[in-house]
């Protein structure tokens, strides 16, 4: 019979468990973006301050394989790219705890070395790490890769400021 010590070991384990996972409607909490824009469908892990694992399930039904390509589906890089932006913006928001309620936003500025690997197509799962680097002058510098079944498609150090709303 578990001990009152025990059940709160365990309760505190199942509560740090769930607090480094996200379901889709605390993804909509943090990041503006709704359908058929946003492009992240759980968040696997997030350690503060440091890291964030994101999933995208890739199906047939996404609205741009419809022109990319037909005969040949092909995810587009810059939806990968797209991808791993709202990755690293949601390991930013959620380490300020920044909702969509509050009177600012996260936005992406800059690229630096983006490299895409491999292809991504339909019924592929894509899994996002993005590892804080630095905030210089309110600039954060995120490194984001992404994968499919272990394998590299797509890397790059990703930078986003936060900026006050005008009203």
């Amino acid at each position: 019979m578990p001990t009152l010590l025990d059940i709160q070991i365990m309760t505190n384990k199942s509560e740090s468990i769930e607090a480094k996972r996200m379901d889709i409607k605390d993804i909509l909490e943090y990041l503006p973006h709704r359908y058929p824009f946003l492009l992240i469908d759980r968040v696997l892990d997030y350690t503060p301050k440091k890291s964030l694992v994101a999933l995208k399930n890739v199906t047939f039904n996404e609205n741009f394989f419809q022109g990319h390509f037909p005969g040949r589906p092909l995810m587009p890089a810059v939806l990968i790219l797209e991808a791993m932006a709202q990755t690293a913006g949601l390991l930013a928001l959620r380490d300020i705890d920044a909702r969509l309620t509050e009177k600012s936003e996260y936005y992406f500025v800059g690229i630096d070395k983006a490299r895409f690997r491999r292809p991504v197509e339909p019924g592929d799962q894509l899994i996002f790490h993005a590892e804080f680097l630095r905030t210089t002058r309110g600039i954060w510098k995120i490194d984001v890769t992404a994968k499919v079944d272990d394998q590299l498609v797509a890397s790059a150090e990703l930078m986003g400021a936060f900026r006050g709303m005008e009203g």
